[in-house]
């Protein structure tokens, strides 16, 4: 197979047969999801967010039973929950950690890698990338400002530019606004090691999310999945992309509340930036689990509406495969004919 050749590397970093990354997802990426992932060959990452210690060690110690093949754990450092779960990265033994939120400090870094795992690290920006290769990160995953959940401020489509096509040293995956094999081909002959899907995955048959949720990926046009930003920089917040409803005007709201309660000393910075940490990992709660698409978060990057209909893991691996072979060797094609 042609794609054997732009696989390799990822293939080696990853320790799977196909180098495609199913994006942690806060109430998706469960040991359901993410054993699945792997049994196809692609690769999990079961999401941290901010679960209890106590029930990360049971998530961890369920999706080894589930699969034998490697897989991620997702630690997010702005999280209430995240030095807890850092400590228990010497007894879970992980063979990769994904951080994600703020840029990990070195020695946290340090940490994941004394525990024996690869670190990958989240670069929304070129800043925060050179930081985190300096504090001794050995991949990088890219994610445009089009994916779903909390997201940064730049395109997919200059990040390539300004990181994958600038930083060989070391494995650089690619997310955001990504949802066929056709795209999937080309990035590799850019020189990813590999891509990461969210929403794709978050709606496969294996995902335990709520058939409203679900239906409501179905029925999404890409204009749909908006952006939530800060209303002041006062209460400076991670943008985050959703489907569009009432649950979104609410957060406006919380943060006018927010910020006159800052400015009549109500409340500190820190504790208006945790209630609203706190509000999105309700709202995501109540869409995924209980099904409230009306109030609830439906995260969800531009790329649900390529999204037209519900496959089990297997499938997605599969037809993702199959299409980037299919692309390559068309484009090899082409090639001989100049």
């Amino acid at each position: 197979m042609l794609r054997d050749r732009f696989f390799t590397r990822g293939r080696d970093f990853l320790g799977v047969d196909t180098p495609i990354l199913c994006g942690a997802m806060t109430w998706v990426s469960n040991p359901q999801l993410v054993s699945a992932v792997c049994n196809a060959g692609g690769f999990g990452v079961l999401a941290g967010g901010n679960t209890p210690t106590d029930i990360l060690i049971n998530q961890f110690k369920e999706t080894r039973e589930l699969t034998n093949k490697p897989f991620g754990l997702n630690l997010v450092t702005v999280s209430p929950a995240y030095m807890p779960q850092l400590e228990l990265l010497k007894d879970l033994r992980p063979s990769h950690v994904v951080f994600a939120g703020a840029v990990p400090k070195e020695n946290e870094i340090a940490m994941a890698k004394d525990a024996g795992a690869k670190v990958l690290c989240f670069a929304p920006t070129k800043v925060m990338a050179k930081r985190m290769l300096k504090f001794g990160a050995d991949a990088l995953v890219i994610e445009g400002m089009e994916a779903g959940g909390h997201i940064g401020h730049v395109s997919t489509m200059v990040l390539l530019q300004e990181l994958l096509f600038t930083t060989p040293e070391v494995p650089v995956f690619v997310a955001g606004g990504v949802a066929t094999g056709q795209m999937c081909a080309h990035l590799l002959l850019m020189g990813a090691a590999g891509v990461q899907f969210g929403t794709r995955f978050a709606i496969a048959t294996e995902s335990t999310v709520h058939d409203g949720f679900r239906n409501a990926f179905l029925r999404a046009k890409s204009r749909d999945a908006v952006t939530c930003n800060q209303i002041d920089s006062r209460l400076p917040i991670v943008s985050v992309r959703s489907l569009k409803n009432e649950g979104i005007d609410e957060f406006s709201r919380l943060q006018v509340k927010l910020l006159h309660e800052i400015d009549e000393g109500k409340t500190t910075k820190e504790e208006a930036l945790e209630q609203v940490e706190k509000f999105w990992m309700g709202a995501l709660r109540r869409a995924a689990v209980e099904g409230d698409i009306d109030r609830g978060s439906v995260m969800a990057g531009q790329s649900v509406g390529l999204v037209d209909k519900v496959q089990s893991v297997k499938e997605i691996i599969d037809e993702l495969n199959d299409e980037i072979e299919n692309t390559l060797q068309t484009v090899r094609g082409s090639l001989s004919c100049c």
